[in-house]
């Protein structure tokens, strides 16, 4: 219960939170705590998603899949963010960055497991494929927008203290968290299946044709009636 803790100290406290960030408070605690927290509510969001598919071996293999996606776009992207912060004057530790987007990563996770009732209601209501499979990344999107904005923030924050560069690192983090989304996405189109298409066998994985934002205006297409 101690990792939700800190989770729950996030939601209620993120000013505070914020500030034991910068002053380097438990950083090791912080990280590990968030880690371990989003990675069992993203499991969930994601055994949701599974659960579409008519085989069990699809829930759980999303389960492990989508925390999987948010770790991997931040192992990818974070070297980026640190190193041209570092760069242009930050004084910000190593740490310091890493505990901030697992901040991020956490309160989308959380945001996630808020939807999940939502997900799960049309899952069973619902038999259109298109609507629940757009459904969700919809909700996705929103959530991935709040949690890239409290990243804004965040950073924003912790670049008070650092005066020298820090219009140039802000111009950088913009062009950063649009870095973050495309590569979330296509890393997500790469680890699909997420959501099981009826008719379809079980797949670990599937072929890498197309793209995801084809694939999402097909999708509208078919919802549509196009």
């Amino acid at each position: 219960m101690k990792y939700f803790s800190v989770v729950m100290y996030l939601l209620r406290e993120r000013q505070q939170f914020l500030e034991e960030i910068r002053d380097g408070v438990k950083l090791k605690s912080k990280i590990f705590g968030l880690l371990i927290s989003s990675t069992i509510f993203f499991g969930i969001y994601g055994a949701i998603l599974g659960a579409s598919s008519t085989w069990w071996m699809q829930c759980l293999v999303s389960a492990i899949k989508l925390p999987a996606l948010y770790l991997l776009t931040l192992i990818i992207c974070f070297p980026t963010l640190y190193f041209f912060n570092v760069m242009f004057g930050s004084k910000r530790t190593f740490e310091q960055y890493l505990t901030l987007l697992m901040t991020s990563m956490a309160m989308i996770s959380v945001l996630l497991f808020g939807f999940a009732p939502v997900s799960l209601f049309f899952l069973i209501s619902s038999t259109n494929y298109n609507f629940y499979l757009l459904l969700n990344v919809a909700i996705m999107a929103i959530t991935g927008f709040l949690g890239v904005n409290f990243i804004y923030q965040g950073m924003h924050f912790l670049s008070e203290q650092d005066a020298e560069g820090k219009d140039i690192r802000l111009n950088i983090l913009r062009f950063w968290l649009g870095l973050y989304a495309f590569v979330g996405s296509q890393l997500g189109w790469t680890l699909r299946p997420f959501f099981g298409a009826p008719g379809q066998a079980f797949q670990l994985f599937r072929g890498r044709d197309s793209n995801f934002y084809m694939s999402l205006w097909d999708s509208i297409r078919s919802l549509a009636g196009f």
